[in-house]
C-alpha cells in the first residue's frame, strides 16, 4: 500500500521536479503574450498596464478590496451593477498583499493572478501526469497556456486563482485525500460562481466510493467499507491509468464533501442577508447583470442574430464551430473514460458557460478553468515526436499572443 500510495500521488518536490519543463515552457509562452501586448499598446497609445490590472472586472476586484463591498452603478435602463457579484477570495488576497507589500490593490491583483497561474498549470500538469504520464501532463500545460484567450491568466481576475483550485481540488480527489479536496472546493467557491463544478465533482465522486464500498462489504462481508482505506481514484490499473476505483476512509470522505460547499454557501448567504432577500439574493444582484441561466436560449439568439448579414455570418459560423469543438472534446474524454470527478467538473464548467445568459463575449473565458476538455489533444500531441510538437506549440503561442494583444485592445471586456 505504501508503493502505491506514492506511485500515485509522489511527493511535492518529486512532483514539482517533474513539472519543471513544462511551468519553463509556460512561463516562456506567457511572457512572449505580454510581450506583444506591450508592443501592440503603445503602438495603439494604450498602456499595457492598466489593460491588464484596472479594466473591466479587474477593477471591479480592486474596489472590492479597497472599499468593501455596497459600491454599485446605475445605468440609465434602469439596470443595476453591484460589486457583489464578484466573489470575494480575490479580493481578500489583494488586499492582503498590499497590506504586506508597498504594491497599489491593483498590483497586488496581477501579482495574485501571476503566481496564480503558475499554481493552475502545475495542477493542471498534476492531473494529466495522473492519469496519462508526463509527457500528456507537459502538453496540457502548453495546450492551456496557448488558448487564443490564454492573456486572461496573466490578467487581475479570477480565472487563474479558479483554476488553480479546482485542478488542486481534483488531483487531491484523484489521489484520495479527501479532506484537502474538500478545503479546495470550498475556497474555489469563494472565488466564482462557477465553484459549484468542483463541488460537484467532489460529491458525485464521494458518492460513487460510498456506493462502490457498500458493493464490496456485501460481496466481502467484513472486508468492506469500514476496512482497509481504499487506493485512490484512477490508481486501479496502471502507474497512469485513467479509470477510477475508489478514494479513502469513510470519515474523511465525508469530512471532504461536508467542507467542499460551505465556500460558495457562506458567500451567497451572506449576500442574501445584506441584501434582505434571503437565500435567493444573489440570483437577483447576477440579473442586475443581465445575468442568468436560460439553458442556452439567448447564446443561441445571439448565434442565430449573426445570420442576418453576409459578414456577420462569417462570425456565426466560428461560433457554431467552436461551441462544436467543445462538445466534441467532452465526447471525446466520455470516450477515453477520464475519472468521473473530471467529467462532472468539465460538463458543469461547459453548461453554466454555454447556457448562462451572460455577456457573449466572455463566454471563451468563461471556459478557460474547463483544462479536463485538453487532455485528449494533449495524449494526442504527447504521441508526436518533440520537434513537431514544438513546432506546433510554438506557432499557437505566436498566434494567441497576437490574438490576445489585439483582443485586449478591442473596445469590450473579456
Amino acid at each position: 500500500m505504501t508503493d502505491l500510495a506514492t506511485r500515485v500521488a509522489p511527493p511535492r518536490v518529486t512532483l514539482l521536479r517533474r513539472a519543471a519543463p513544462a511551468l519553463l515552457g509556460y512561463a516562456a509562452v506567457r511572457a512572449l503574450g505580454l510581450l506583444v501586448l506591450v508592443a501592440w499598446s503603445a503602438a495603439r497609445g494604450k498602456s499595457a498596464h492598466t489593460l491588464l490590472t484596472a479594466r473591466w472586472d479587474a477593477l471591479w476586484y480592486t474596489r472590492v478590496a479597497e472599499l468593501g463591498y455596497g459600491y454599485e452603478v446605475r445605468l440609465p435602463n434602469g439596470d443595476v451593477h453591484s460589486n457583489l457579484a464578484f466573489f470575494p477570495l480575490l479580493p481578500w488576497l489583494e488586499r492582503l498583499l498590499h497590506a504586506l507589500t508597498p504594491l497599489s490593490y491593483a498590483d497586488a491583483g496581477f501579482v495574485v493572478s501571476l503566481l496564480a497561474s503558475f499554481a493552475a498549470a502545475w495542477g493542471i500538469f498534476a492531473v494529466a501526469d495522473h492519469g496519462y504520464g508526463r509527457r500528456a501532463g507537459a502538453s496540457a500545460v502548453l495546450l492551456w497556456a496557448v488558448l487564443p484567450v490564454g492573456i486572461v491568466q496573466s490578467m487581475a481576475y479570477s480565472e487563474s486563482l479558479f483554476t488553480a483550485l479546482a485542478a488542486w481540488s481534483l488531483y487531491a480527489v484523484l489521489t484520495g485525500r479527501w479532506v484537502t479536496a474538500g478545503a479546495l472546493a470550498a475556497l474555489a467557491g469563494l472565488t466564482r460562481p462557477v465553484g459549484l463544478a468542483v463541488v460537484a465533482a467532489v460529491w458525485t465522486a464521494g458518492v460513487v466510493s460510498f456506493v462502490r464500498d457498500r458493493s464490496a462489504a456485501a460481496a466481502h462481508g467484513a472486508r468492506g467499507a469500514e476496512g482497509a482505506p481504499d487506493a485512490p481514484w484512477g490508481a486501479a490499473v496502471t502507474p497512469h491509468s485513467p479509470h477510477p476505483t475508489t478514494g479513502a476512509p469513510a470519515g474523511s470522505r465525508a469530512l471532504g464533501m461536508l467542507l467542499a460547499p460551505l465556500g460558495a454557501a457562506a458567500y451567497v448567504l451572506w449576500v442574501g442577508r445584506r441584501t434582505g432577500k434571503g437565500p435567493l439574493g444573489y440570483l437577483d444582484v447576477q440579473a442586475g447583470w443581465r445575468n442568468g441561466f436560460d439553458g442556452g436560449y439567448a447564446f443561441g439568439r445571439f448565434v442565430a442574430d449573426k445570420f442576418t448579414s453576409f459578414p456577420s455570418a462569417l462570425a456565426g459560423v466560428g461560433l457554431i464551430i467552436g461551441v462544436g469543438l467543445v462538445i466534441w472534446l467532452y465526447l471525446i474524454g466520455v470516450r477515453q473514460r477520464q475519472p468521473l470527478p473530471l467529467l462532472v467538473y468539465t460538463g458543469v464548467v461547459v453548461a453554466l458557460a454555454l447556457c448562462a445568459s451572460s455577456y457573449f463575449g466572455s463566454k471563451p473565458r468563461l471556459l478557460l478553468p474547463a483544462f479536463p476538455l485538453l487532455l485528449p489533444l494533449a495524449t494526442t500531441l504527447a504521441r508526436t515526436r518533440t520537434p513537431r510538437s514544438a513546432l506546433v506549440i510554438g506557432l499557437l503561442a505566436v498566434a494567441a499572443a497576437v490574438y490576445g494583444a489585439f483582443w485586449l485592445n478591442g473596445s469590450g471586456p473579456p
